[in-house]
């Protein structure tokens, strides 16, 4: 199996493009503690021939551009990728469908209520039905989206995405608007669950063993955002559990034993983003790899 990390950032990317929050402000600069990072995605590969997209990002175009992998191999239309995977219907992981509407064929997978706000926003129907098929992926049922690559979804605590919100907003339910993917080739098991709200028992369960966990990291602390002066919103209020504290995700998963442990999605505000910080050092000190645009991994 083979994995890229096409995108390692939160909505907005490094640096927002509207933000001088302290990491921002270093990268902006172009200082080489914080390397420049696109909205979350990733690409896995059974055969290094075929491709899944797990999300698309509003960077998609130059993820791809950038990821020979990626590119067009023969005739005059062409891509290795041959399905698409989300986990949720996020606009930083569905904006990037629409730079796939050139009526290129390929398969599109999700639960249920994520493919339904895909149908009931017109602007997805540039991706015409003759080219993609929408199928349905249920959680708890093995699938293959492509040949070698065995694919299970299981829900995890989460919020509804911020366009769907309403008044009757519930945090850390568990349900099928966003998901886990657990995906297996080769005897070797890859997670990936690059938003999710609380790590329950029955989390703990599911990742216990895996080769390689690829998790939210979104913010080090709950009140990142307050710390920086950048917004008000906490970590929870946005549906993301923190990596530190009493319930952050390093406690909570430290006795499991996994393979690799790697942090996705990371907000622009989180202080982990500075390479040499002594944030950095204390995640890493935990075991756990901060992910960056373009790393390669071999579960």
């Amino acid at each position: 199996m083979r994995v890229i990390v096409l995108g390692s950032a939160a909505g907005g990317g490094v640096p927002q493009w509207n933000c001088r929050c302290p990491v921002c402000t270093l990268a902006w600069a172009g200082d080489p503690r914080v390397a420049p990072r696109t909205q979350s995605s990733l690409a896995v590969s059974a055969d290094g021939e075929q491709w899944l997209l797990i999300n698309a990002s509003p960077d998609l175009r130059q993820q791809i551009a950038r990821c020979p992998d990626l590119h067009p191999k023969t005739g005059i239309r062409h891509t290795p990728i041959s399905a698409v995977l989300l986990t949720n219907a996020d606009v930083d992981h569905v904006a990037g469908l629409l730079s796939l509407r050139e009526s290129q064929a390929f398969r599109l997978f999700g639960t249920a209520p994520v493919l339904n706000a895909l149908a009931d926003n017109a602007v997805f129907d540039v991706l015409s039905p003759k080219f993609v098929t929408r199928e349905i992926a249920r959680p708890e049922e093995a699938f293959e989206p492509l040949a070698g690559l065995s694919v299970t979804l299981f829900a995890l605590p989460s919020k509804v995405p911020l366009w769907l919100e309403a008044e009757d907003l519930v945090l850390g339910e568990v349900m099928d608007t966003t998901v886990a993917v657990m995906i297996e080739a080769g005897g070797r098991r890859l997670a990936y669950a690059p938003g999710c709200a609380l790590v329950t028992d029955a989390l703990r369960d599911r990742l216990q063993g895996v080769d390689l966990l690829l998790f939210d990291g979104t913010v080090l602390f709950d009140d990142d955002m307050a710390r920086t002066g950048a917004g008000e919103k906490t970590g929870w209020r946005m549906g993301h559990v923190p990596m530190a504290g009493d319930n952050g995700s390093i406690r909570a998963l430290a006795e499991l034993s996994i393979g690799q442990r790697v942090f996705v999605h990371l907000n622009n505000t989180n202080p982990v983003l500075i390479e040499g910080s002594r944030e950095r050092a204390m995640v890493e000190s935990a075991g756990w790899q901060i992910a960056y645009d373009g790393m390669m991994l071999n579960p």
